[in-house]
């Protein structure tokens, strides 16, 4: 039987991917292998979302290559469209396949408690400084039965939470017809015996309609969390990255939707060192994620990437002063982190259970409704079991809880 290693870098729509291919592959005969195992064949789903991501993807190429010169290796993801040639040009690499980006779904999410479900592929939104829609091309959505369909078999499996998961997850239906949208996802999955959870991956601000706010506000399965990318908090910068929001519609929808989900969760990206970003432009984002207190925030230095608009632009800050920068909003959203956690405190939340933080240990962990991490001791086995937990104490990234 031959064997086979999968490696998925990027987001959750290329893990996503990755499970879809690996079904395929464990179909027709091959064995799955564990890390520190070799294999007959590897293959390596890249993101090309930044230069780093790159780098990270020729780097574990070579890496598998080393592990076993005489291996098939497969490339396959984002970095394959416009890259192909520079990947052909590494030593030891057998093939690269352009994926379809809807192929056959999945019936399963191995290593996970959470299983993800793509409903959509793609990006119209053209951001002056983002690759993805060159490589990821326009948007696309699952048929609705078909993304019912799955989640009811990953419900079927065990699977108490699904997380949607998208390139651009609001746009879902836009290319269906106006009768088909994201609320009709959420409304058909809550129907779903079994299924606990329902949680949304990335979204954009524009994205984030009332219809969507009630829903949340209402709906016993939609998890009050939403992860809403700021990227600068200038309107300046904003206009030069092509975003299609300003610093107030943004700051103006966070209250309206803590407004009407009072326990919602913030997470959001901000992408600094902008071609010609200023102190000023950069103060401006400094504030707004203070306004908005996020639980977490993803911190990205600006990447030139050729074939975007942003590629041709000048002013490009020095990489020492972009680390600054980072490293000032890092402790601002440490800070922001810190505060909505507290507000939680001496509160009950539901917690699904994910695994043990050391297999020794009488210790687990998991994810409440909202976001917040958290560990509990137990010497029961808790694995996939949603628990009320009482929120004690803070410790770093995460809370401690006790059983109630």
């Amino acid at each position: 039987m031959p064997t086979i290693k999968f490696f998925t870098l990027g987001c959750k729509v290329n893990q996503y991917d990755t499970q879809s291919i690996r079904e395929r592959f464990l179909e027709r005969g091959f064995s799955e292998v564990k890390d520190n195992e070799k294999a007959d064949a590897y293959l390596i789903n890249t993101c090309t979302v930044t230069s780093s991501a790159d780098h990270k993807s020729r780097a574990l190429i070579r890496s598998f290559i080393r592990e076993n010169p005489k291996a098939e290796i497969i490339v396959t993801g984002c970095m394959v469209k416009y890259d192909r040639d520079l990947l052909l040009g590494i030593k030891g690499v057998s093939l690269i396949v352009s994926k379809s980006f809807f192929c056959e779904g999945v019936t399963d999410f191995q290593g996970h408690t959470r299983a993800f479900l793509k409903i959509q592929d793609g990006c119209d939104n053209f951001c002056s400084y983002c690759k993805v829609p060159l490589v990821r091309g326009r948007s696309r959505s699952r048929p609705l039965n078909t993304v019912i369909k799955e989640g009811e078999a990953l419900a079927a499996k065990g699977f108490k939470e699904i997380v949607l998961t998208g390139i651009c997850l609001g746009s879902y239906g836009k290319d269906i017809g106006k009768s088909t949208n994201l609320s009709k996802v959420i409304t058909g999955l809550e129907k779903i015996k079994g299924l606990l959870r329902i949680r949304l991956s990335s979204i954009e601000a524009g994205d984030v309609t009332d219809k969507l706010i009630a829903l949340m506000a209402k709906s016993k399965k939609l998890c009050p969390h939403l992860h809403i990318p700021i990227q600068s908090g200038d309107d300046e910068i904003l206009k030069k990255m092509k975003r299609k929001y300003t610093r107030k519609f943004y700051l103006d929808l966070i209250r309206k939707i803590r407004k009407n989900v009072p326990a919602v969760s913030i997470t959001t990206d901000c992408l600094l060192g902008f071609p010609q970003e200023s102190e000023k432009n950069f103060h401006n984002t400094l504030t707004l994620v203070k306004k908005i207190v996020p639980l977490k925030t993803h911190i990205f230095p600006y990447s030139a990437r050729k074939g975007t608009l942003a590629y041709k632009f000048e002013g490009e800050n020095s990489q020492s002063l972009v680390q600054e920068r980072c490293r000032r909003l890092k402790d601002v959203c440490a800070k922001a982190a810190l505060s909505y956690k507290k507000s939680f405190l001496n509160k009950t939340v539901k917690v699904l259970i994910e695994g043990k933080v050391k297999q020794s240990s009488n210790l687990w962990q998991g994810y409440s409704d909202n976001y917040l991490r958290v560990f509990v001791d137990s010497k029961a086995n808790l694995k996939n079991r949603i628990v009320s937990l009482k929120l004690k104490e803070i410790k770093g990234d995460f809370i401690i809880g006790r059983m109630v």
